[in-house]
C-alpha cells in the first residue's frame, strides 16, 4: 500500500495571525512617523509664537511695573462731617465722619480746598437717606468705596472735575 503523504499548508493559522499583527505595527508606527514628520513644524512654529508672546508679556510686565510704581500723593482732609439719622428704635443716632482725598502729587491746595463744601454736602445728602441700621451695618472699605463713588458721580453731574483720585475715611465716629 502507498502512504498517502499529507502536507501541511505553508501558512498555518498561527503564522497567519503573527503576519497579520506585524503588518499592523508597521503601519501603526509609519503612521507615527508621518505624523511627527509632519507636524514637527508646526510644533516649532507654535514654540516660537509662544516664547514671543511670552517675552512680549514680560515686556508688557515691565513696561506695567513702571506704570505702577509707587506714586507720591497730597492729602486734604475733611473733618467733622456730621450726619443725623433716625433709628429704628425712634432715637436720634449721629455719625460723626472725616475724610480724606487722596490727590496727586502737585494738585493745587486751594482747588482742594475749593471743593470742600461739594464733597461735604455730597456725603451729608447720600448718608442721610440711609437708615442707621443701614449705615451701621456697613463696612469701613464698602462705606468708603460708595462714598468714592458717589462724589465722583456728584462731581461728573455738576460737570465739575474732581482734583483727587480716591477718597479715604480717617473717623468714624456713631453715637
Amino acid at each position: 500500500m502507498d502512504e498517502i503523504e499529507v502536507r501541511k499548508p505553508f501558512m498555518t493559522m498561527p503564522r497567519i495571525m503573527l503576519l497579520v499583527t506585524v503588518l499592523n505595527l508597521l503601519v501603526a508606527g509609519g503612521g507615527v512617523a508621518a505624523t511627527w514628520f509632519l507636524a514637527r513644524p508646526l510644533l516649532a512654529e507654535r514654540a516660537q509664537a509662544e516664547a514671543a508672546k511670552a517675552g512680549a508679556d514680560k515686556d508688557k510686565g515691565k513696561e506695567e511695573e513702571k506704570e505702577q510704581e509707587p506714586a507720591e500723593f497730597e492729602f486734604f482732609p475733611v473733618t467733622k462731617i456730621i450726619v443725623s439719622l433716625p433709628g429704628s428704635d425712634g432715637r436720634e443716632h449721629y455719625f460723626v465722619l472725616d475724610l480724606v482725598l487722596q490727590a496727586e502729587q502737585g494738585t493745587a491746595q486751594k482747588k482742594l480746598e475749593q471743593i470742600d463744601p461739594m464733597v461735604r454736602n455730597s456725603a451729608v445728602a447720600h448718608l442721610s437717606a440711609l437708615t442707621f441700621e443701614q449705615l451701621r451695618g456697613k463696612s469701613v472699605p464698602a462705606l468708603q468705596a460708595e462714598l468714592e463713588q458717589v462724589l465722583l458721580a456728584d462731581f461728573a453731574t455738576r460737570k465739575v472735575i474732581a482734583p483727587f483720585q480716591h477718597v479715604l475715611v480717617s473717623k468714624l465716629i456713631v453715637q
